[in-house]
């Protein structure tokens, strides 16, 4: 596979990306004018560089403390193969979930479907918990909480 080549409008748009969105009604106008470009133009490439695969998506952090969430839970569910997309999808409606993933299941680690679970405690968490438990029919979970964050910052490329 060919490397991508970036020029100095891309990095600068990758640069500006990769940070804070403005929370304006036209976060990309406001970003194009600090570039000096067009919005169209921003879009554009924008959307070239998901097509591409060089931006995965556009996602938001919820820094779930300053939110008002007081409580974040790791839900850890064995889940059967067969069954992954249909429980999967249920956990993702659930509102208190941020996050609900399936990753490969090792000898000693048996869970594959994960949520991360938002509530105003502990107690809330588990319930929620218990809930998604009920939805889906998945009783065999392990809620696990943070007990103190390292790093929560996305990556910086140029």
């Amino acid at each position: 596979m060919t490397e991508p080549i970036f020029d100095e409008t891309d990095k600068g748009l990758i640069r500006h990306l990769q940070g804070d969105i403005p929370l304006t009604e036209r976060p990309f106008r406001e970003i194009a004018e600090r570039m000096g470009i067009s919005e169209s133009m921003l879009i554009e490439r924008a959307r070239l560089f998901k097509e591409k695969g060089y931006i995965r998506r556009f996602g938001a952090t919820l820094r779930h403390r300053q939110a008002g969430f007081s409580a974040n839970g790791m839900g850890v569910w064995i889940v059967p193969e067969e069954d992954r997309e249909r429980v999967g999808k249920i956990m993702a409606t659930f509102k208190e979930v941020t996050h609900c993933y399936e990753r490969p299941s090792f000898e000693g680690w048996p869970f594959n479907l994960f949520t991360m679970i938002h509530g105003q405690s502990k107690e809330e968490c588990f319930e929620v918990a218990e809930r998604i438990s009920e939805a889906t029919g998945i009783t065999d979970y392990k809620l696990l909480f943070s007990s103190r964050e390292f790093k929560k910052t996305s990556m910086q490329y140029f």
